[in-house]
């Protein structure tokens, strides 16, 4: 029996995103911003959830199943505004979300987990970071 519960956990185990980078697997689900840092006239500012509470930005991103994504509620960046729907795709450690209509307007991250949580780092081409996001994952009901 003992033998049996051990199989099963490996098993689990070398199906589990953690295995052989399989983070894109850990990608699909809907995550809420609860804490950013953005660029600004060469300083970096830090906002933080009760912030993002105090001025009422709810910003949520759904990566589904099929690679489509939707963002909802109110961005607090522009980086966001020029689309809120699209597909998406992984290459290695970048995420791209892809404009439906107008490839120029792709947006891709460099991205990673943490204790559950997904970052989001987005740079501009002099390397200065337009948004660095933090997201958890939205459990459903």
């Amino acid at each position: 029996m003992k033998q049996k519960t051990a199989y099963l956990k490996l098993l689990a185990w070398l199906k589990s995103p953690a295995v052989f980078g399989r983070k894109i697997q850990l990608i699909p689900g809907k995550w809420e911003l609860y804490e950013y840092y953005v660029d600004v006239d060469n300083e970096l500012l830090h906002f933080e959830l009760e912030y993002l509470k105090a001025n009422n930005i709810l910003f949520v991103i759904s990566f589904l199943e099929n690679r489509e994504f939707i963002v909802a509620g109110n961005p607090p960046v522009k980086l966001f505004q020029p689309f809120t729907e699209g597909k998406w795709s992984v290459a290695r450690n970048y995420i791209s979300c892809i404009h439906p209509k107008d490839f120029r307007n792709n947006i891709e991250f460099q991205f990673a987990f943490e204790k559950g949580n997904l970052k989001l780092l987005k740079k501009d081409a002099m390397g200065k970071i337009e948004f660095f996001g933090f997201f958890r994952l939205v459990k459903q009901p």
